[in-house]
């Protein structure tokens, strides 16, 4: 018999930590082995149960989830899936808990409407939590977003490629690291990160901070602009059209491909067909398969296509899913990713 994935809820509220608790034992892969109401708790608890994964509240009384996480994740790493209230407030600390190593995050339900999505939705991501491997952290080893990068410098044209990305777990810090380095002139970038509605215009704000190019949401019938990077918005699927001789951004609020909404099969499917041979795709860490058939059709349209090796994800999923289908025409470490989509892009 398979062993059950072992899962303690963490939060405040009554109500949540028993609606994790039941939706989460309803699948029978999954056993719930305890609940804590504050981290004081919890730490008790992880010692006596040793858990695979927690769900963590991002705001509680007593010690608030950023500090907690920062404790686990120096002192006991495991995979921590955050869990976060809809709200400005509520994603600004979700993604900080993201770029220092949760491996994924789920907003709480508002809409209980949508209970089976949501369903579907908690269980996917604690079992997919419970097959990484979390490295131990240094607490020094936290980004400092004023520290100055290592630019690179990009001598291509600016006016040919489009540049086109997917990630999913753990893509908000791989992201941050391409997109980090990238200088201000370069081709314009649309990527597809699987994030909440609610996050996904956060998370831009976030990079455009740090960056030297400029990192926006994406917005419906928005031309793309030289030295700008596009983050899908949560909840809608990002694909590229051309007008008057421009690409545009364009939303649509159809059902899920390939599971996802954004998805990334959308975005590559649509740069396959726009772009042709004057694109350069990119496949970053993602559980699933997701973008694997679009990246595809990217490089049979002639397009150049990298996909992030094993050794540098968080999950080797999305890549190797392209990998295996023959999408991907070179893999490559993340720390090398940036320079090798500009050398790609330069070649156009």
């Amino acid at each position: 018999m398979t062993k059950k994935i072992r899962v303690i809820v963490v939060d405040d509220s009554q109500f949540i930590r028993e609606l994790f608790s039941s939706v989460l034992a309803s699948d029978p892969e999954i056993n719930v082995v305890a609940t804590a109401e504050d981290p004081l708790d919890a730490r008790e608890k992880i010692k006596l149960h040793n858990p695979d994964v927690i769900t963590l509240d991002v705001e509680m009384p007593k010690m608030d989830g950023i500090a907690f996480l920062d404790k686990i994740m120096s002192l006991r790493p495991m995979p921590v899936v955050m869990a976060s209230t809809l709200t400005q407030k509520g994603a600004d600390i979700t993604l900080q808990a993201l770029e220092m190593g949760a491996v994924d995050a789920i907003g709480k339900p508002s809409d209980f409407s949508k209970s089976e999505e949501f369903t579907k939705e908690l269980i996917h991501k604690v079992k997919a939590a419970a097959t990484i491997k979390v490295r131990a952290r240094a607490r020094s080893d936290k980004a400092d977003p004023k520290t100055a990068p290592t630019m690179l410098s990009y001598k291509g044209s600016l006016t040919k490629p489009l540049i086109a990305i997917g990630a999913s777990t753990g893509g908000v810090e791989a992201l941050r690291e391409v997109l980090h380095v990238l200088p201000a002139e370069c081709p314009p970038i649309v990527i597809t990160q699987h994030m909440p509605a609610a996050f996904t215009a956060a998370f831009a704000e976030r990079l455009n901070k740090i960056c030297a190019i400029t990192v926006e949401e994406s917005a419906h019938g928005k031309p793309l602009q030289l030295g700008h990077a596009y983050i899908a918005h949560g909840g809608a699927h990002l694909y590229i059209a051309k007008q008057a001789g421009k690409y545009i951004c364009h939303h649509r609020d159809s059902e899920l491909v390939s599971g996802h909404k954004p998805s990334v099969d959308v975005l590559f499917d649509s740069v396959a067909t726009t772009a042709g041979d004057h694109a350069v795709g990119a496949i970053l860490t993602g559980m699933g398969k997701d973008g694997a058939q679009g990246l595809l059709k990217m490089r049979q349209a002639g397009a150049h296509t990298l996909g992030e090796s094993e050794a540098s994800c968080i999950v080797y999923g999305m890549p190797r899913a392209a990998y295996e289908l023959g999408a991907v025409e070179r893999q490559c470490h993340l720390r090398d990713m940036a320079a090798e989509i500009l050398k790609l892009c330069a070649q156009l």
